[in-house]
């Protein structure tokens, strides 16, 4: 690829409407089973429901043809085995994008997107020094608390799954609704506080608590995609106000809260591409 086209490229991908074009493709795509019913039934058990999706989509979902990739390592986790294909596919999905999937291809990222649009007084509620919560997330509650309790309690209380299949399956299943206690209505306050939090501050979620980020995380620096600084930056910091998971930009590009998405790429000294980062 010339240099030219490189650029031309780069501009095009840090548009809204391309990201906006990802995310609602790759929500469609994991939630299709609607569509497409008669080819899964034909084959028995959804036989996709043993992959992974690369974003954070809740397998009870009734739309859901894939699995959720949390969920997935907590039963791993429980029964005592280590899933070396599940992190094989999540470092090869973190290798060649990093959380460039948070920012393209993850629903419930696109979900806090879209809430942070509406139209309403924004405000900076969640403090710059989170980042490295989602990784206490990730040991505490992904992997050590299921691994003594037996119990996948990231799933109990995923936002993701609440909205995805605790409320769709209780409303379509009146044995269900004779079963919701405590749990359920904490399942929904978690799912309620994140929404509206989302409203008024950008990505709550994604910046304070997702495991699946976390991991993503891990290979951000070292990912094929990466957000590359111009030598001609003057560091005026305007950058920083487009960023979504309000990164102290241009410093922080490519760090583990960075999600790729291009945003800041609307300016002429940043791009997303491929390969190294300047």
């Amino acid at each position: 690829m010339s240099p030219r086209l490189g650029r031309t490229c780069c501009r095009k991908l840090s548009s809204h409407k391309w990201r906006l074009a990802s995310q609602s493709t790759f929500l469609l795509l994991y939630n299709s089973y609607l569509f497409f019913p008669f080819f899964f039934n034909s084959l028995g058990t959804n036989f996709l429901k043993a992959i992974p999706c690369p974003g954070l989509n809740c397998y009870a979902c009734p739309l859901a043809i894939f699995a959720c990739p949390i969920g997935s390592l907590q039963y791993f986790v429980i029964i005592g085995q280590f899933p070396f294909y599940l992190l094989g596919f999540l470092a090869l999905l973190g290798i060649l994008f990093g959380r460039a999937i948070c920012g393209w291809a993850c629903p419930f990222g696109f979900l806090q997107d879209l809430l942070y649009r509406l139209p309403v007084a924004k405000r900076r509620i969640l403090p710059a020094q989170i980042s490295l919560l989602p990784f206490v997330v990730l040991l505490g509650v992904v992997l050590v608390i299921p691994y003594f309790t037996k119990e996948p309690w990231f799933s109990k209380l995923c936002p993701m799954g609440t909205l995805q299949a605790g409320i769709p399956l209780v409303l379509l299943d009146a044995g269900l609704r004779e079963l919701v206690g405590t749990l359920y209505w904490v399942k929904i306050a978690i799912l309620v506080f994140f929404i509206t939090l989302a409203i008024f501050d950008s990505r709550p979620f994604c910046r304070s608590v997702c495991p699946l980020g976390a991991i993503y995380a891990l290979f951000n620096r070292l990912s094929l995609v990466q957000v590359k600084l111009g030598a001609g930056c003057s560091a005026c910091g305007d950058c920083s106000g487009r960023c979504p998971t309000k990164l102290e930009l241009p410093r922080q590009l490519n760090s583990i809260g960075c999600i790729k998405c291009g945003e800041c790429a609307a300016c002429k000294q940043i791009r997303l591409g491929v390969g190294q980062r300047h």
